[in-house]
């Protein structure tokens, strides 16, 4: 029998996610707080609720994709003036999460499901809101193998890859640790390419060289900063988002606390990139690609350069 799915969260990520599942056939019953997100659920197929609550009432499998730990622990266990989805369905129905949060939320979130008599896992994505339109995504799933395995058909439906990491918190784990290194790698790919213009080496010469050499990385073949050397890159189209810089942010901010979750020491450079992408976001470049963090290294270059020409020509006039 085919599960009957409910669908929470139909915003840009959610809702192509869900669309793909009514194509496939699946039952899909939704809810977003956003109507312009309920209209275009609608015309995908998705039925829609009232509220959260009655969307999960008659579900064999309950999905979420929220912007933060917080919508997710509160729909779970409800409030004063709510029932909580845990409490809403049949025993034994299945919560997949596909929320990126933080991992202390993630283990509290997979706690709350249990105590209810639910199942649950996290699988968080990646991809982009072109992965979840064309059904490419790659789900980092945590939780117990045997959930996963029910799992298996719903995810392989919506992406084309998923990885078992482990249990509760792993799949989080997994996604904080690969946008870390992300957000990182391309903050040093872009003062590469600074660099590059300053000491008069072209754009497509540098791509040339370091796309062929140990400098290669994604965040340069794929998602290359400067216009021109990768075509379908967010620079040759106004830094236009794939993974804006808000959200770099507020992923370089969850493994900045899963690094004190866990009792380690930042050594330098998470939190160097967090900050950056922070101030970059609070800067007026939050909707852009994350790629355009090579903007605020521009700026910062331009502003040392002013600073040296300032300073050598006070040398000269003394």
């Amino acid at each position: 029998m085919t599960p009957r799915i409910a669908f929470i969260g139909l915003g840009h990520m959610g809702g192509p996610m869900a669309a793909n599942l009514a194509k496939a056939g699946y039952e899909v019953t939704g809810f977003d707080l956003a109507a312009s997100s309920l209209d275009q659920a609608r015309d995908n197929g998705i039925r829609i609720a009232e509220s959260a609550v009655t969307a999960v009432e008659a579900a064999d499998v309950v999905i979420t994709m929220l912007p933060a730990g917080r919508h997710v622990l509160e729909l779970y266990s409800g409030t004063a003036d709510s029932l909580g989805l845990l409490s809403a369905v049949s025993p034994g129905t299945l919560f997949i999460d596909c929320s990126t949060i933080a991992v202390a939320d993630a283990l509290s979130a997979h706690a709350l499901a249990a105590s209810a008599g639910q199942r649950s896992l996290e699988a968080p994505v990646s991809g982009g809101v072109a992965g979840a339109a064309a059904g490419t995504l790659t789900f980092m799933v945590g939780g117990l193998d045997a959930d996963f395995a029910q799992a298996g058909p719903i995810l392989d439906t919506m992406g084309k890859r998923k990885v078992y990491c482990g249990g509760s918190g792993a799949g989080q784990a997994a996604k904080i640790c690969n946008n870390m290194i992300l957000g990182i790698t391309m903050i040093a790919v872009s003062e590469a390419f600074v660099l590059g213009e300053q000491l008069g080496v072209s754009n497509d010469a540098l791509f040339d060289v370091t796309s062929h050499a140990s400098g290669q990385c994604w965040a340069l073949t794929s998602n290359c900063p400067v216009p021109g050397p990768v075509p379908g890159s967010p620079a040759n189209h106004d830094f236009r988002p794939g993974f804006a810089s808000a959200l770099m942010a507020k992923d370089l901010g969850l493994a900045a606390d899963a690094l004190a979750f866990a009792g380690l020491q930042d050594v330098g450079l998470g939190g160097r990139a967090t900050d950056m992408y922070r101030a970059f976001s609070d800067d007026g470049g939050a909707d852009k690609d994350f790629s355009a963090i090579i903007n605020a290294i521009r700026a910062q270059t331009a502003e040392s350069s002013i600073a040296d020409q300032r300073a050598a020509t006070a040398t000269d006039v003394a």
